[in-house]
């Protein structure tokens, strides 16, 4: 925002970015979200850029397509970086849960918070980036079992992915995709998890992974993630998009934040598939050993 914007130009600026960088963080494309949102491109455009007078029925159709809350898209004092997390909590909260939340923040005591088991190694990051690949060669060598977590979705689902979204919108997608993984953290089985490029964008979920799991981000250079994507012949969300590499470098921008949130970081980067499979196995030689070592004591 310019410093000689009045405060309705800045306000429409700092709109149109967070429009921006939510649309992002789902990995759509202007063009899948103005077919999703029945509005045109040229608008979300215009919207995104800071330019357009947006009505709150438009800025609604906007938030619904991305499975977005209305209110992460109004300018506002930054909240604290955990504000997406608790605010969802309270929304499934019981009233019981609520008073006892209540109590906690004006000081008083509650009992301690249940401490997640451990389930295993989590691999996150964008498409292409080796979650797979890496994944099944991981859980080989140390003997968990691999999982990837869209497969879990579709099984229990009996839908495809896209079918999913095409029927449920994101945020359907997203109820399925966090009710899938609570149901493989009930089996208290170790394993090696790949996760969807997109899950950092549901804060409750993404916040489950990060407690129940040792994450590792599988970082490539875009271009390498394009191409890998390319080369399994799955462009989705940006098939068609002449734009596709500019979308993914804006994906991968915005999501960025949320992957080093990671307990690790292997970079691929011009490696081959054994090197990066030596890699990744390196990163989590410290954690199976702190591992083993807990349970001889245990």
């Amino acid at each position: 925002m310019s410093e000689t914007s009045d405060p309705e130009t800045g306000f429409l600026e700092q709109l149109g970015q967070r429009v921006r960088t939510m649309r992002a963080l789902r990995g759509m494309s202007r063009k899948v979200l103005a077919k999703v949102s029945g509005i045109s491109e040229r608008y979300i455009a215009q919207l995104e850029s800071g330019k357009g007078n947006v009505s709150i029925v438009l800025l609604r159709r906007v938030s619904n397509a991305m499975g977005a809350h209305l209110e992460d898209l109004i300018p506002s004092t930054e909240p604290a970086p955990d504000w997406a997390v608790i605010r969802d909590l309270v929304r499934k909260a019981a009233p019981s849960q609520i008073e006892q939340a209540k109590n906690v923040l004006a000081g008083g005591s509650a009992a301690a918070h249940r401490k997640m088991a451990f389930a295993g190694i989590a691999l996150i990051g964008l498409r292409g980036a080796g979650k797979s690949t890496l994944g099944k060669m991981l859980a080989k060598k140390i003997g968990w079992s691999f999982v990837e977590l869209n497969k879990e979705i579709e099984a229990q689902n009996g839908l495809s992915v896209a079918e999913i979204i095409a029927l449920y919108g994101q945020e359907g997608f997203r109820r399925m995709e966090q009710a899938a993984l609570g149901q493989l953290l009930a089996r208290k089985e170790l394993m090696v998890l790949a996760t969807g490029g997109g899950i950092v964008s549901e804060p409750l979920t993404f916040d489950l992974i990060l407690s129940s799991f040792y994450t590792i981000w599988l970082k490539a250079r875009p271009e390498e993630h394009m191409a890998r994507v390319r080369g399994q012949g799955d462009l989705r969300p940006m098939a068609d998009d002449r734009s596709a590499m500019a979308e993914l470098r804006t994906i991968l921008v915005s999501r960025e934040p949320l992957y080093a949130r990671a307990s690790a970081v292997v970079d691929t980067a011009g490696l081959s598939v054994n090197d990066a499979a030596a890699r990744l196995n390196d990163a989590v030689a410290p954690m199976l050993h702190d591992e083993a070592r807990m349970f001889a004591r245990g």
